[in-house]
């Protein structure tokens, strides 16, 4: 009996522990050494990396990523660019052909790792194109350090994909992807997918960076510049120190997920405070072509203003906006873009995006490999909502994601859709993939709202930011807090939304008018159910709005962003349609339909709405 109880109790134990791991995350700092070497666009490199082990697992071997290795015939990366053709990234290949088969041998990018030691003792390590297993000395323990020191060199590659030198805008080297940098651990292991296009994870990091250069160039970069009077391009009264023709910069960050930054003869660097923060730089090429980076200041004012109120406040001391010369990618503490934009709206389209990063990708730090639509989507629903603020459109739309709904609905029609939770380098069509990921997360977003209702998705999104500023939240986490603060179950939702390609359709069927009512019935044609919000124009134009509850959310939106409304039975989603009557004749109605708010993603919205004549 004794012996029972004892096994009885250990397995309670047990069970009680695996359900009550803690969450962890590791820990790095980087200390490097770089020597560039500006004329042949290459340039020598050392590194000391302290890794703190959060997890509780003891590890045996570690894992880098050497992205530049991609850029070169035959990689990965060119091989997958091939297979999809014309259906690939078209900044990656053209009229259906790999740009990376064409690199010249002394263009392809190369990290050629010379030895990597753990404190002190050489390992063993093998390169699997872009990701470098090492085997270490001795494991690493649950909770404890070790230290790496390394050296390298690398071939910067001709410029393709975000990374590389002299490119289309004359930009001389982007130093994105640029150094050996560890993978992330966690609960689902190693994070080690191969480079072929998409984006990158890490741990959050601190870094402290020298970085030696031909004393006529100017380095913008994702961090804080130590010496700004003995370099150029930052300080009027600088005295450019140097050692054999050659400028030092030192830069430093904390708690990052990566360091970035980029080189050219002719950049200005211009700087302005946001109130509250942060510090903003400029860092472009100044002329004709990049007339509109002097008007787009206020206008990035005002987006630190509204991102901080809206979404939490950014948590670093300053940002930096960089012409890389190729889209758009976000890194710690700065973004790369293009710099020649056609119109003022553009511009700050694109600086809205990649800085609204800095919230879902840099501090919300997700596994974009794994979701990106939870890095895109919900940068996408940011971007929305204060380009809308602050380009006002000139119709009058009753949100901002009109465009965005209107846009899903039109490619739905191709019927080349994927499901948002394929892994992003795994999608077979470059569209399917921008849509499951940018306009699908995004419309997540709308959707929830739409459900819970506006103010709801508010505080969600700013628990989301306070539970999980500055670390790696998953889908799951951001659910949970959906579901805490909502009361609702939407589990359903996430699962139709991001894990299928079923689609919403529902209509009014039918309309019977009688002496003091009117009775309605509605048709659900499509395979996604969702709740159903109707309203009435009466013929003395008031607006009176309805609310059919969906069964599977067990609790009802009480309020929303269109006004009060009354709420019906709910509608079992089992039910294929649904029938109510409302107090109102037909001489006494104007219009009727679903959606007075233009918020739900019914892919017909057409037999929606009914003008009574």
């Amino acid at each position: 009996m004794k012996k029972s109880l004892i096994i009885l109790f250990a397995f309670v134990i047990s069970q009680f522990q695996a359900q009550q791991k803690a969450y962890y995350q590791q820990a790095a700092q980087y200390k490097m050494d770089i020597d560039v070497n500006a004329e042949e666009f290459t340039y020598q490199g050392t590194q000391t990396l302290k890794y703190q082990n959060n997890s509780p697992d003891e590890l045996n071997v570690v894992y880098f990523h050497l992205y530049w290795n991609a850029f070169k015939p035959n990689s990965m990366m060119d091989q997958r660019v091939a297979s999809q053709g014309k259906n690939g990234d078209s900044r990656l290949q053209k009229d259906g052909i790999s740009r990376l088969a064409s690199i010249p041998k002394n263009e392809e990018g190369a990290q050629n790792i010379h030895w990597i030691k753990q404190n002190g003792k050489n390992l063993k390590f093998e390169i699997q194109e872009t990701v470098m297993k090492v085997y270490l000395d001795k494991p690493i323990k649950a909770r404890s350090k070790t230290t790496f020191t390394m050296e390298w060199d690398a071939v910067i590659p001709q410029q393709i994909r975000r990374s590389g030198r002299n490119n289309k805008e004359g930009v001389d080297m982007t130093m994105t992807q640029w150094y050996p940098k560890i993978a992330e651990y966690d609960y689902d292991g190693w994070a080690t997918f191969d480079y072929v296009g998409r984006e990158f994870h890490a741990p959050f990091a601190d870094f402290d960076v020298t970085i030696k250069i031909n004393k006529d160039y100017v380095v913008g970069a994702g961090g804080t510049l130590l010496n700004p009077t003995e370099v150029k391009g930052y300080d009027a009264s600088a005295q450019i120190k140097t050692d054999q023709n050659k400028a030092t910069w030192k830069w430093k960050a904390k708690n990052m997920l990566d360091f970035a930054w980029a080189a050219d003869r002719d950049y200005s660097v211009e700087s302005f405070d946001v109130p509250q923060g942060p510090k903003v730089y400029f860092v472009y090429q100044k002329n004709d072509k990049t007339k509109y980076w002097g008007e787009a200041k206020p206008y990035v004012t005002r987006y630190f203003q509204i991102m901080n109120s809206k979404f939490g406040k950014y948590a670093y001391p300053s940002y930096a906006f960089i012409q890389g010369g190729d889209g758009g990618m976000e890194y710690g503490m700065c973004t790369m873009i293009l710099g020649e934009a056609k119109s003022l709206e553009d511009l700050m389209g694109l600086m809205i995006h990649e800085g609204s990063h800095s919230w879902y990708q840099q501090m919300l730090a997700t596994n974009e490999p794994t979701r990106p639509w939870m890095d895109e989507g919900f940068t996408s629903y940011a971007e929305s909502y204060v380009m809308h603020q602050l380009f006002p459109p000139k119709d009058n739309r009753p949100n901002a994601f009109v465009e965005k709904l209107d846009a899903y609905r039109k490619f739905i029609k191709k019927g080349i859709e994927e499901p948002a939770v394929w892994l992003g380098d795994h999608h077979d069509n470059g569209s399917a993939y921008s849509y499951a990921s940018y306009v699908k997360g995004e419309l997540y977003l709308v959707q929830l709202g739409y459900i819970v209702g506006e103010e709801n998705l508010s505080k969600i999104m700013t628990e989301y930011f306070k539970e999980w500023s500055m670390k790696h939240p998953t889908d799951r986490d951001f659910l949970h807090i959906a579901q805490k603060i909502s009361g609702m179950d939407l589990k359903w939702f996430h699962h139709y939304w991001i894990n299928t390609t079923k689609t919403i359709d529902y209509g009014i069927k039918d309309i019977q008018y009688g002496d003091k009512s009117t009775t309605v019935t509605l048709i659900n044609n499509g395979q996604v159910p969702m709740p159903i919000d109707f309203s009435v124009i009466t013929a003395d134009k008031k607006i009176v709005n309805y609310q059919i509850p969906l069964n599977m959310t067990h609790t009802w939106k009480t309020k929303d962003a269109f006004g009060e409304f009354t709420t019906l039975k709910y509608w079992p989603w089992t039910q294929k349609e649904y029938t109510f009557t409302i107090p109102y004749n037909k001489s006494q109605l104007s219009a009727l339909g679903i959606d007075p708010s233009d918020r739900l993603a019914d892919v017909n919205p057409e037999d929606n709405f009914v003008e009574v004549k």
